[in-house]
C-alpha cells in the first residue's frame, strides 16, 4: 500500500512541476511568437497593398466577423480583419481584408487580400492552407494568385479553357476545388468592401 501512495505522490510531483515548466516556456514564448505573427501579418499586408506605408486596423462589422450579403451567396466565407491602408501622408489608398473560406479541399484557406479605394484587387497572399501538394498548394504560388491582381471587375469566375477576361482565373490542373474556394473567398471580399460602401467600418 505504501509502493501505491509513494508512486501516486511521484506522479503527482511529476505532473505538478511539468505543468509549471510547460506554463513556463507558454509566458516566455508568447510574446515573441505574437510579435512574430503581426509581422507575418503587416508583411502580408504590404504585400498585397504595396502602396500603403502604414496599416490602420479596423473592426468588423457583424458580432460574429461576418457581413457579406446573404444573397451574395458565400456563406462558406468569412472577413475576419480589416485594415485601412495609408500612404506616407495619412491619406486612404485601400484597404486590406483577411478572408477564411471554408470551401478547401484540405479544410480552411486564410489570406489575406488588398483592394484599392476604386475597387481594383491589387493581390491575394496566402497566411494558412493546407491543399493537396504538387495541386491545391499551387494555389499559393505566384502564378495562381497574380491572377487575381490590378483587375478590377465584379467578380471573378475561374475556367478551364484558358482565362480570356479580365474576371476569368485559370483553375488549377487537377485543384478546381481549391480554386474554387479561394475564388469564391476573394469574391467575398469584392462584397464585402461593397457592402461596406467603399470601406469596412471605421
Amino acid at each position: 500500500m505504501n509502493k501505491i501512495v509513494k508512486d501516486a505522490l511521484i506522479l503527482t510531483a511529476i505532473t505538478a512541476i511539468s505543468g509549471t515548466v510547460l506554463g513556463s516556456v507558454y509566458e516566455i514564448t508568447k510574446e515573441p511568437i505574437a510579435k512574430q505573427q503581426e509581422l507575418t501579418k503587416q508583411a502580408a499586408y504590404q504585400e498585397v497593398l504595396p502602396e500603403a506605408e502604414s496599416f490602420e486596423e479596423l473592426s468588423i462589422a457583424g458580432s460574429d466577423g461576418v457581413d457579406i450579403p446573404a444573397e451574395a451567396g458565400y456563406s462558406a466565407q468569412e472577413i475576419t480583419g480589416a485594415a485601412k491602408g495609408l500612404d506616407g501622408t495619412g491619406n486612404e489608398v485601400g484597404y486590406v481584408y483577411t478572408i477564411v473560406t471554408g470551401e478547401g479541399y484540405g479544410g480552411d484557406i486564410t489570406f489575406t487580400m488588398g483592394i484599392s479605394s476604386d475597387g481594383t484587387v491589387m493581390g491575394i497572399e496566402m497566411l494558412s492552407i493546407s491543399e493537396t501538394a504538387g495541386l491545391g498548394m499551387k494555389a499559393a504560388e505566384e502564378d495562381f494568385k497574380s491572377q487575381y491582381a490590378g483587375k478590377k471587375v465584379e467578380q471573378f469566375v475561374y475556367t478551364k479553357s484558358g482565362a480570356a477576361a479580365d474576371n476569368e482565373v485559370d483553375a488549377i490542373s487537377g485543384a478546381t476545388i481549391t480554386t474554387n474556394a479561394v475564388t469564391n473567398g476573394v469574391n467575398a471580399g469584392l462584397e464585402y468592401f461593397k457592402a461596406q460602401g467603399g470601406k469596412a467600418n471605421e
